[in-house]
């Protein structure tokens, strides 16, 4: 339907989309991957692989941090374990890119509180996230505000997507999957 321009545009733009976001977040994260001049393909891979060794953060917990923000984590840990892939498409504005990077530069000075012992290893923003709309209700027992749990970029006042469960343990259901199928007998 785009055609050979369009799908050419499109791609482009992807590419585009990519770099943008690898240049931005490289004062921030190492990247994985980039050409001899420092370029990317159509995904932008941020390593997270120190942060587990020195503060304990996986990425796991920030892919859980970044639905405080209102995005869906990126591919988590794909090529390489413990890294997010992001793959920004045609369709993605600059200001959603802006947002999106934003998001993970503040998720990092959140690593940086923990690296540097501001922030409890384990009682912490990033390994209570995501943080549901429920919490607001009750007594609050966190080290860090409602406001950093909660519209932590100062611009989800209006809009802003509430999770609707905190933080389950993955691999715990990934390996115990339980079927809510009625039985082959009712079909």
């Amino acid at each position: 339907m785009m055609g050979a321009a369009g799908l050419k545009r499109a791609t482009l733009t992807a590419i585009l989309n990519a770099n943008y976001i690898a240049k931005r977040l490289s004062p921030h994260y190492p990247i994985l991957y980039t050409g001899k001049n420092g370029w990317v393909a159509h995904e932008c891979i941020i390593d997270c692989r120190e942060f587990k060794k020195n503060c304990n953060i996986t990425v796991d917990d920030i892919a859980k941090r970044l639905i405080d923000f209102g995005f869906h984590a990126p591919t988590v840990a794909f090529p390489v374990a413990d890294t997010l892939m992001i793959e920004p498409t045609e369709s993605e504005n600059k200001a959603e890119i802006d947002r999106f990077c934003d998001a993970l530069i503040i998720i990092r000075q959140e690593i940086k509180a923990i690296e540097n012992g501001s922030a409890d290893v384990e009682n912490n923003v990033l390994r209570n996230a995501p943080h549901t709309h429920s919490l607001l209700f009750e007594e609050w027992l966190f080290p860090y505000s409602k406001q950093q749990a909660f519209f932590p970029d100062n611009t989800q006042q209006d809009d802003k997507y509430w999770p609707p469960v905190g933080r389950i343990d993955n691999v715990y259901g990934d390996r115990h999957v339980v079927c809510s199928c009625p039985p082959l007998e009712d079909y």
